[in-house]
């Protein structure tokens, strides 16, 4: 926009045609509107000389022109509203099955801890690369009594820098990244896995307590067809099928009844009922649909029996599952999953009837289900690769994580023995 003003006095000097300097006390001042804003860029030169003040207006005037070609902002949005933009560009991608809910959630629970660390008013392009050197620092200082490991705080990293990767290629932020400290490594050997993992013995008691437990739910809700009731059904099975499957928490809570199915086999002259089980692409934390199955101890029938009638007789149709198939196993009404709330609370419950010992300093939780059965197929002398199929993860992270931690699998290679009879290795 060309300047309206053709008189100046001999404290402004036009620029061009459409910036102006100007002293205002004892030093100079910028302005020039920007056309693709609609606003006025001000600033102080500072500067008391006339010609250091031109000299420095001609270089911040083609710095800004320069922005202004490539249609970069002037002007910066703050970090709240960085992380607002970008969440919802997240959010569409798992509206078109890109990611998950889950890692959306987690996603947003990084992004509030770097609002913390930054604060949330700051101004994207006040940001340096060194901004958050010691990000890591803050981070490992417990809070509340709550301490952060190392391993969640580089994920923190990584969704940081894929955050700011995004606003650079948007151009909302000069920097495409920020450099952060490495942290020293620190080993804390397998105490911290072995404490959320049950032990053989403590399963027995806990999956003793876990079929009391779902016998005395389905009888009560035989007698009282309540809402209660049928969540404590739900979640009671959910967790038994958390142990037989070792699925995570949001596959499980995302799978349909379509998506099981029984089979009989034979095996050894004797049939065995099997569950086949399909985790979709969208629904897994790898975006890979994987199929395996189990063994069915009738646990998937009596839920089926039960959940059946009482999604078909649903008088709304707004409430009833359009199909049966496609609804969700592990809910109360067929559409919405049951809640975390739900399962940490029959989970703690069942923790203490099982008579679990030690649980102040535990870390049992309903994913030490997952834990309990990798390990658990590894001892069963299944190949890594077999239990990372099953799993959906890497073999790699089954052989660093788990493979080397349980007492039972360190005697066994201890003891392993073997003969060689005309060249040919036999175990003994």
């Amino acid at each position: 926009m060309t300047l309206k003003k053709k008189n100046f006095t001999e404290d402004e000097v036009a620029l061009f045609d459409n910036a102006v300097i100007y002293k205002r006390g004892d030093f100079w001042h910028f302005r020039m509107w920007l056309a693709n804003e609609r606003k006025y860029a001000r600033f102080s030169l500072k500067t008391r000389n006339k010609q250091t003040a031109i000299d420095k207006a001609e270089e911040r005037y083609y710095e800004l022109k320069v922005l202004e070609k490539q249609k970069k902002p002037y002007f910066s949005i703050t970090a709240k509203d960085g992380v607002a933009k970008y969440l919802a560009t997240r959010q569409n991608d798992v509206e078109d099955g890109n990611i998950v809910k889950g890692r959306l959630s987690t996603i947003k629970t990084h992004l509030e801890h770097w609002l913390d660390f930054v604060k949330r008013d700051t101004k994207l392009k006040d940001l340096e690369r060194m901004e958050c050197y010691e990000y890591s620092s803050k981070r490992l200082k417990a809070k509340k009594g709550i301490a952060v490991s190392q391993s969640t705080i580089k994920n923190e990293q990584s969704s940081i820098n894929a955050m700011m990767s995004w606003l650079y290629k948007n151009k909302l932020t000069d920097i495409d990244s920020f450099e952060f400290k490495k942290m020293k490594a620190i080993d804390k050997g397998d105490d911290a896995l072995r404490r959320s993992i049950f032990t053989q013995d403590e399963m027995n008691d806990f999956w003793t307590a876990l079929n009391r437990y779902l016998d005395e739910a389905i009888a009560e809700h035989k007698k009282d067809d309540s809402y209660e009731n049928y969540v404590k059904v739900v979640v009671s099975t959910y967790i038994v099928f958390l142990i037989l499957t070792g699925m995570r928490r949001g596959e499980m809570l995302q799978l349909r009844w379509q998506d099981v199915t029984q089979e009989t086999h034979m095996y050894e002259d004797n049939e065995h009922e099997l569950l086949k089980i399909v985790v979709r692409a969208e629904t897994s934390k790898v975006r890979r649909t994987r199929r395996f199955m189990i063994e069915d101890l009738d646990y998937y029938d009596r839920l089926f029996k039960i959940a059946l009638p009482k999604f078909t007789k649903q008088e709304s149709e707004k409430d009833k599952p359009k199909k049966f198939a496609d609804a969700l196993i592990f809910s109360a009404d067929g559409h919405a999953p049951v809640t975390v709330r739900a399962i940490d609370y029959h989970f703690k419950v069942l923790l203490k009837k099982a008579k679990i010992k030690g649980l102040e300093t535990r870390n049992l939780v309903p994913y030490s289900c997952r834990h309990y059965f990798i390990t658990e197929k590894l001892n069963s002398n299944l190949t890594i690769q077999a239990v990372a199929d099953m799993c959906g993860t890497s073999p790699k992270q089954i052989q660093d994580t788990y493979y080397h931690i349980t007492k039972e699998r360190m005697i066994t290679n201890a003891l392993a023995r073997y003969v060689i009879k005309d060249g040919i290795i036999f175990p003994v």
